[in-house]
């Protein structure tokens, strides 16, 4: 395992639970102390964990928002399943709203043969991806682009989710909990966000099964917005039955991930 993809395993390790010792972190790895010691110096230089005596916790508040690239390495697996299975809720005829963010790119790029279908989004990297695709009447909101993110935000956004309605919104969200319902890290894109519920004869929310009952800096909408929730097969049974019990189907994304395809390093 190399030193990169330790220190995504010890990030998803420490959101997990409150702190992670340098002793088993050093079992579970099998590497030496000195070893972990220096993965979290170098974590903590990156503004991702605070070291503690003997261990380490998470840097990150509810309003931190970790960058593109790292949250698009995290659960990787999972999103691409994902992205596969909220793709095939897509229909021939469809106008759709796909949101910024990894799981939403990964959407995408399992539309990219779709025919037929209209995409509203405020991702200028999701209109990378579907550019130029004959099948896709393709919309951009407009609006401010945010540098990293590559999301547009402001008044120009919100107001295209005004003014456009579709039959299906791909959302996604920084955390979801049953009470409070669905929130992100940065307050401009939550309104964004917030537009594009109220846009959408259906509102169909991709997380990750770490999402799942978190709560971050902004409101977006209330957890009755949400018609369905894709995400993938490490969710529990028991909150798949929460939520389901107050009226919210839960899809079960599985499979093998796809296989990487000529262009997808061009974009992210």
């Amino acid at each position: 395992m190399s030193s990169e993809q330790r220190y995504q395993k010890i990030i998803e390790l420490i959101e997990e639970r409150p702190s992670v010792a340098v002793v088993e972190l050093a079992s579970i790895f099998n590497v030496s102390e000195m070893t972990i010691r220096r993965d979290l110096a170098s974590l903590e230089g990156l503004g991702l964990i605070h070291r503690t005596h003997g261990g380490a916790v998470s840097a990150r508040g509810r309003s931190y928002e970790p960058p593109f690239l790292a949250r698009s390495s995290a659960y990787n697996d999972e999103k691409v399943r994902i992205g596969k299975a909220a793709a095939a809720l897509v229909k021939t005829g469809d106008s759709i709203a796909l949101d910024s963010g990894t799981t939403a790119l990964e959407v995408a790029r399992e539309l990219v043969t779709a025919r037929d279908i209209t995409v509203l989004t405020p991702s200028f990297q999701v209109a990378q991806v579907l550019a130029d695709r004959a099948g896709i009447r393709l919309i951009l909101t407009g609006g401010i682009l945010r540098p990293g993110e590559l999301s547009m935000i402001g008044d120009l956004a919100t107001h295209a989710f005004e003014e456009l309605f579709v039959d299906k919104l791909f959302l996604g969200a920084a955390a979801v909990d049953i009470q409070i319902g669905l929130t992100e890290f940065n307050y401009e894109d939550a309104l964004v966000k917030r537009a594009m519920a109220a846009s959408a004869k259906e509102v169909i929310l991709l997380v990750d099964s770490s999402k799942f009952g978190q709560v971050a800096f902004s409101r977006i909408a209330p957890l009755r917005c949400v018609n369905r929730i894709v995400t993938d097969s490490k969710v529990s049974d028991e909150i798949r039955s929460a939520y389901e019990r107050v009226g919210v189907e839960v899809i079960v994304a599985a499979g093998a991930p796809r296989p990487p395809t000529e262009g997808d390093g061009d974009v992210g």
